[in-house]
Order: structure tokens, then C-alpha cells, then sequence
């Protein structure tokens, strides 16, 4: 057998494999620097400052010459499967902020939306309205309604997105609460629940 024809036999059988190992290169050297940890976070303040990698992970240093008294990196952020938020409106009334007597629960809502606006996740929500017992059925389901109509709004002017805020409903006097006497502030309420990820 010739010489040449040796050569050519013996590059057909190193070339898959220098070919092989050309092409893992670049990808080891993307793997090596994916592993890199830099300061993530407020670059004037040494304590300001978190170690993160690539995928957001945050870490002390591990180096005896790094930082050692960084800050911890913050916790995630879990949203409660369901979570009910009872408005109580003045009588007839319907508007937010305006006439809702527990003023607290509106910081509730705005705590709820931050919560769920900082997850990954697609959170859908949904508004219920509800009427003490004074009054027809019909005034009631329209004043239910527009009760969650507007608390459904309030939600979506504080940047939620108005597709993952279900159309509001209501229950009028429907559902009244047991523990409460009929025509008491408790039974004028907007409940909110989160009930699904979309």
C-alpha cells in the first residue's frame, strides 16, 4: 500500500475526532465561564453587593481574600394559593378608596399585587361583590357588581394586567355571612382570590 494512501486512511480516522473536539471547545469554555461569580447590586458599597452566577444563584465568596460580609440574597417570594381581601363598603356605595371602611384591606390588595407581580409565574385573579340583605335582589346584584367592578379597576390601575384579572362578578345578597347580622358593613364586601396560574 502506498504511502499516500496510508496518510489519507489515517486522517479519515483522526478527523471525526479532531472535528469532535473542535466543536466542544467553545462549549467548555462557555461551561468555565457560566461558573464565574461577579457582584451583583449597589457597585459603591462593598456590603451592598451579591455574589451571583449566570442563573441569578447568590452566594457568600467563597475566596478568603472576597467579601465575607455580604448581604443574604433576598428570599423568594410565595404567593398563598388563595388569598381572600374583604373591601367593606359604606351603605350604597361602591367606590375605592373612597367609601371602603377598612381602609387597611386596600394595602392588602396593593401588598398582594407587588407579591404576585415579583413571581415568575402568571397569576390569575378573580373579584367577587357582595351587598347586605337591604333591598331587592336586582339593586343588590347591580350594586355587588359594580362594587367589584370597581375594585377589578383599582387592581388594574396599580399595574396589574387587565388579562389576568377575571371579569368581576356579583353575588348581590345571595351569599350573606352567617356570623353577621344582615344589614351589617361586614356582609358590603369585595372578595378577591387568587385561583389559578395561568
Amino acid at each position: 500500500m502506498s504511502k499516500a494512501t496510508l496518510t489519507l486512511r489515517a486522517l479519515g480516522r483522526v478527523a471525526p475526532i479532531a472535528l469532535a473536539v473542535a466543536i466542544m471547545a467553545p462549549a467548555a469554555q462557555a461551561g468555565d465561564q457560566d461558573s464565574f461569580w461577579f457582584a451583583a447590586g449597589d457597585r459603591s458599597l462593598t456590603e451592598g453587593q451579591l455574589w451571583v452566577n449566570s442563573a441569578g444563584e447568590c452566594w457568600q465568596s467563597a475566596y478568603p481574600d472576597g467579601p465575607n460580609n455580604l448581604p443574604p440574597c433576598a428570599a423568594k417570594v410565595v404567593v398563598a394559593e388563595e388569598v381572600t381581601v374583604r373591601l367593606n363598603f359604606e351603605f350604597d356605595k361602591y367606590e375605592v378608596p373612597t367609601y371602603v371602611v377598612n381602609k387597611e384591606e386596600i394595602a392588602r390588595i396593593d401588598d398582594y399585587i407587588r407579591d404576585i407581580q415579583s413571581t415568575p409565574e402568571t397569576e390569575r385573579v378573580t373579584v367577587v361583590g357582595h351587598t347586605d340583605a337591604v333591598g331587592s335582589d336586582a339593586y343588590n346584584m347591580a350594586l355587588g357588581q359594580r362594587r367589584a367592578d370597581a375594585v377589578r379597576s383599582y387592581i388594574i390601575t396599580q399595574g396589574y394586567p387587565a388579562q389576568h384579572v377575571a371579569p368581576a362578578e356579583s353575588r348581590g345578597k345571595r351569599e350573606l355571612l352567617a356570623d353577621y347580622p344582615p344589614d351589617s358593613v361586614q356582609q358590603r364586601r369585595v372578595v378577591m382570590h387568587k385561583t389559578d396560574v395561568l
